[in-house]
């Protein structure tokens, strides 16, 4: 377990360098990683466990976590649990790589609150824009919640509703478990009900374009987020050969 200070890049001062926690075992892949990214400002910190990892959360915070799957100990499915059980470690972005591409696993990692996954073997170019993507939707996240934001930041369709400013979601009065890329996603459609929009469409407005991700990641993103809607799942609507629209009322 050990830090890695980046060189000097686009970043200016160590305050607005941003700190990555990669939680791997494989030391070749650590070391990869760590010159893959040191041309980003940021400073690398390394955990070869999930008890390691865990650890060093408590004695500094992360702005984004990259958590492979299959750990020593506590497999990376317990520590996203763990990580998402704690107030402190919430919203912290995580993207999980796995060797193991199969829809079950990836949907329960999405499930767990997981924002991103890659599956192994991965570019390192891939990982660094999805970074620097979950890095993003934290800035954005953090002007919506701004006094000086315009932005409405508050929706409602019958029973589900979303406060931007406050990150949460509701469904009458269930406060919903969402990623960041599930809430980004709900957001998008409350915005936006009854228009329809391809998988590009929805990459696009909540990554940004040309955002490294295949069309199937967004039905996986799509099935989870309508699983931890539950009775206002339906309401995300698959337009088939097209992609999907956000009904503004549920059918009865």
């Amino acid at each position: 377990m050990h830090a890695i200070p980046a060189p000097a890049g686009p970043f200016t001062g160590t305050m607005n360098k941003k700190s990555i926690l990669i939680i791997e075992d494989d030391l070749d892949i650590q070391d990869m990683l760590a010159f893959a990214m040191q041309k980003e400002g940021w400073i690398l910190r390394m955990a070869a466990s999930g008890e390691d990892a865990l650890r060093l959360l408590k004695q500094e915070a992360a702005d984004c976590i990259i958590l492979d799957i299959m750990l020593p100990g506590m497999d990376g499915l317990r520590v996203l649990k763990k990580l998402k059980m704690e107030s402190l470690y919430r919203s912290i972005p995580v993207i999980i790589t796995t060797a193991r591409g199969e829809e079950a696993d990836i949907v329960a990692g999405l499930e767990l609150g997981a924002d991103d996954y890659v599956v192994k073997p991965y570019s390192p170019k891939v990982l660094i824009a999805r970074i620097r993507a979950a890095l993003r939707r934290l800035e954005e996240q953090a002007a919506a919640a701004s006094p000086q934001s315009v932005e409405p930041s508050r929706w409602q369709q019958g029973q589900l509703s979303l406060d931007s400013a406050r990150h949460e979601a509701h469904y009458g009065e269930t406060l919903l478990e969402l990623s960041a890329t599930e809430f980004a996603l709900l957001q998008y459609f409350l915005s936006n009900p009854e228009r329809v929009y391809s998988r590009n469409q929805l990459i696009a407005a909540i990554r940004g374009p040309d955002y490294p991700v295949t069309e199937r990641s967004v039905d996986v993103q799509i099935l989870a987020l309508r699983k931890k809607l539950g009775p206002a799942g339906g309401m995300i609507e698959t337009i088939r050969g097209v992609g999907y629209r956000f009904k503004g009322r549920m059918s009865p």
